[in-house]
């Protein structure tokens, strides 16, 4: 079963942050702490919803409360990066203590805004890459968080392909080549790819029309299927993705749930609400004193793999037991 969280399940979760203990209170000055939230979706998205009822809930667990010494400005950009940078500018100028970000595009933003609010990201791809720290052990600037991957979970998706797919000998792997992330991911499927006896072709995601035009062509030989690698590029085109991949009867591996979750075939990815519940640590580290240059950038410690199998059928696979054992969840 999927995890679905509703308004009143979501409302619940931000009161939950404000029902711990007054000894838990206690803990904390009662100066009231401004903290901004940036994402990239919108205010009804589900898989939002639990990420930052989450992140809500693990603040509450530190002892901190909205409404006594915590408040939370919220903004859903959606993908459109132009409102991503308008939003980013606006939470900036209510002087928070802190921001959560969520992204490469929404961090990019907020640090075009400002070099001194302390920033978190619970979701970036290579935040090395982006130039958004200077390392990981040490950032050295405003921002630090969580990453979404190791390198080696490129050769994990290729891997997966096969076994959902088992007659799939090329990959086409769609990626930022903006984004030096999207090389060193290619270049780990890469290494993988013979030893699976599979055939891996990038593609570079820069616009609509050229990820029609390039799958289209790619879906003219036989036996192939798709790679996601993560990024403001992939989730901006992720609907077109899903079209191309239907129409084309691709099957196709994501990043994460959310992709499986709106209608994808499969993923392999971090534990993004883990990654918002640790995310909240960072977050109480920072209000009590500690600078973001000085918290290394953490890589994820829990996986997992969804699959929707009404996907697999509309595509007319027989998924094997052994991908469906694997499942951490099955969306049918």
């Amino acid at each position: 079963m999927t995890l679905i969280i509703d308004r009143r399940q979501f409302a619940a979760a931000l009161g939950s942050a404000a029902a711990w203990p007054i000894a838990a209170r206690g803990q904390q000055s009662e100066r009231m702490r401004r903290i901004g939230i940036l994402l990239p979706g919108v205010a009804d998205d589900a898989e939002y919803q639990a990420r930052v009822g989450a992140f809500l809930q693990a603040l509450g667990l530190f002892g901190w409360t909205i409404g006594r010494n915590m408040r939370i400005d919220t903004r859903w950009s959606g993908a459109n990066a132009a409102d991503i940078r308008k939003l980013a500018t606006e939470l900036v100028a209510l002087a928070p203590d802190v921001i959560l970000a969520h992204g490469a595009s929404a961090v990019a933003a907020v640090l075009q805004a400002t070099r001194t609010v302390p920033i978190v990201f619970p979701v970036v791809p290579d935040p090395v890459a982006a130039g958004f720290v200077e390392s990981l052990a040490r950032p050295g600037g405003n921002a630090t968080g969580f990453m979404t991957f190791e390198f080696s979970m490129g050769g994990k998706w290729l891997e997966l392909l096969k076994q959902i797919a088992p007659g799939v000998t090329r990959a086409a792997v769609l990626r930022d080549a903006t984004q030096g992330g999207g090389t060193s991911m290619f270049a780990a499927i890469q290494a993988v790819a013979p030893s699976l006896r599979m055939e891996v072709i990038p593609v570079n995601m820069r616009d609509a029309g050229e990820i029609e035009r390039a799958v289209a062509a790619f879906a003219r030989s036989p036996n192939g299927g798709l790679i996601m690698t993560p990024g403001g590029t992939t989730q901006r085109h992720r609907d077109l993705i899903f079209t191309l991949a239907a129409r084309h009867k691709l099957p196709a591996v994501y990043p994460d749930r959310t992709f499986v979750a709106a209608g994808g075939l499969i993923s392999y990815g971090a534990d993004v609400i883990d990654q918002f519940r640790r995310a909240a640590g960072y977050v109480d580290r920072i209000l009590k004193g500690e600078k973001p240059a000085d918290l290394p950038v953490q890589a994820p410690t829990k996986y997992e793999t969804v699959l929707n199998l009404k996907t697999a059928k509309a595509l007319g696979l027989d998924v094997h037991a052994t991908v469906l054992t694997r499942a951490d969840e099955v969306i049918e």
